[in-house]
């Protein structure tokens, strides 16, 4: 009794192997293999460098929000101080307006209310200059973080091209992949050197 039909296996191996080449398969399947890997490669380059960037922008933006509570503190500190002065200066003016001199801790007081708001002055203007560069280094990195994950978004519709290059066969599919995909590789390299 047989145990099953009989199928020479060389044969269709044979016949499927000449259908591939006959169809520019075995070759073309792995170029496109190849090509997409390539790809990948690249697309998960881009995408960690995409998530670096904006990690550190949003540090950067949180220390500039940090860095503009000290100098508000600072600027509210200034004020106090120039309330300070003024109370004085309204208790001098009151003594002069009685006719009688002053006491002179009034005018040292004014003078030295005045000399503590220049330095507090001078340290929240030093805190809002780095609240600046902070601000403007944020916003550098989010513009490269852009083009980071603009280029991911490309090399991610040409590895879908190429998938669908390989299912289909259709070479002109394929072209389409690698013209996307060199155009991420342009961006990505655009955005890493500037």
């Amino acid at each position: 009794m047989p145990e099953g039909p009989e199928i020479e296996l060389e044969k269709l191996h044979e016949t499927i192997k000449e259908e591939l080449e006959h169809e520019g398969g075995g070759t073309f399947l792995k170029l496109i293999s190849l090509s997409t890997a390539i790809l990948a490669v690249f697309a998960a380059i881009a995408s960690l460098q995409a998530g670096a960037t904006v990690n550190i922008a949003l540090v950067l933006k949180t220390e500039a929000a940090h860095l503009q509570a000290e100098a508000s503190n600072q600027w509210a500190y200034y004020q106090a101080k120039g309330v300070k002065a003024a109370v004085q200066e309204a208790s001098r003016t009151a003594w002069l307006a009685i006719g009688k001199v002053p006491p002179v801790t009034y005018e040292e007081k004014i003078h030295r209310y005045g000399e503590e708001q220049k330095e507090i002055q001078k340290v929240a203007l030093e805190k809002e200059k780095e609240r600046d560069e902070r601000l403007k280094e944020s916003d550098h990195l989010l513009h490269r973080h852009h083009g980071f994950a603009n280029s991911v978004a490309l090399f991610q519709v040409s590895i879908a091209l190429g998938a669908v290059a390989a299912l289909t066969r259709y070479r002109l599919v394929w072209y389409g992949s690698l013209l996307t995909g060199l155009v991420g590789v342009t961006l990505f390299a655009w955005t890493l050197l500037h």
